[in-house]
């Protein structure tokens, strides 16, 4: 148990950036995460951390070890838990334990910077590490609880957990669209300056009354971050497939317009990637409840 209790002073240090910071985590003196933490180097063999007056960083080693020991560390707090949680409220009682949640930048920032501190606020002995990236992830391999996102991306002994639905829409500048006129039907598409999101590619999917439709499209412009795509879309630099609720308030006062509302973008879900080993963590299950109910209200 001397080993977990190195790899928990580890990771609460990596989290919080400092071992003062970590032992108020751990309630525990700064004195007792150092000594585990050397403890932990000498089993290694490897620096974890560069240490200077002012901050610390993680050393290569460290980057390494760091998602390897969060997905050892979740494990054997699954095993131990036994997937018994105490109930709320009894003594000792309440969910506890560490989230580390993967969620693309756009979303986390529109969506879950109301919906993860109200969560928190109802378990308060759980602690949640959020970590924003624009590309799919294998949660086992990267050391993630649950990776959010909304690519047809799946991996072998992780379970997709549908959230909700994720709408697109097909929009433009009011400038871009008196300049280059609006396109009618999505074979328009390729001769326009278009947008595109690098996780997606350039080739669009729409729905019409024959069925599914596909187009390969020019990209004048493309980001893998929606936030920029959709500065870039404002600015009048071209069509761009924006998330509905990325783009609502642009297309509420006017600085996007909605194009070919006949030819509806296809349709994505929101999914929690998480690894089979996770699923029956008291704290994993009761996020996937909150997100789901949450997600289903409008934003």
């Amino acid at each position: 148990m001397d080993t977990l209790l190195n790899i928990r002073a580890f990771l609460a240090t990596a989290r919080a950036g400092s071992f003062s910071a970590a032992a108020r985590e751990l309630n525990v003196a700064p004195s007792v995460v150092i000594k585990r933490i050397n403890r932990l180097e000498d089993q290694m063999r490897a620096r974890l951390f560069l240490r200077s007056t002012r901050r610390l960083t993680l050393t290569e080693a460290g980057e390494r070890a760091r998602p390897r020991y969060q997905a050892i560390l979740a494990e054997i707090e699954a095993a131990l838990a036994g997937g018994i949680a105490p109930p709320d409220g009894g003594p000792g009682g309440g969910i506890q334990g560490h989230l580390r949640i993967k969620a693309p930048t756009t979303f986390g920032i529109l969506r879950l910077g109301a919906i993860l501190p109200e969560f928190q606020q109802a378990h308060p002995r759980v602690t949640v590490e959020v970590v924003l990236v624009d590309r799919s992830v294998n949660p086992a391999e990267e050391g993630f609880d649950i990776a959010l996102g909304a690519l047809p991306v799946s991996y072998a002994h992780v379970e997709d957990v549908p959230l909700c639905p994720y709408p697109r829409v097909l929009c433009a500048a009011p400038e871009y669209v008196a300049r280059r006129g609006a396109p009618q039907r999505p074979a328009d598409l390729p001769d326009h300056d278009c947008l595109t999101y690098a996780a997606t590619g350039s080739t669009w999917s729409f729905a019409s009354p024959r069925g599914p439709v596909t187009v390969d499209v020019r990209a004048r412009f493309s980001a893998n971050e929606g936030q920029l795509l959709m500065a870039a879309a404002r600015r009048g630099l071209g069509i761009a497939v924006l998330p509905q609720d990325a783009a609502a308030a642009a297309l509420e006062e006017g600085t996007l317009v909605a194009l070919m509302p006949e030819y509806p973008v296809a349709p994505l879900w929101l999914k929690a990637l998480v690894p089979e080993g996770r699923r029956g963590r008291a704290p994993v299950k009761a996020l996937l409840d909150w997100l789901r109910e949450k997600l289903s209200a409008p934003s």
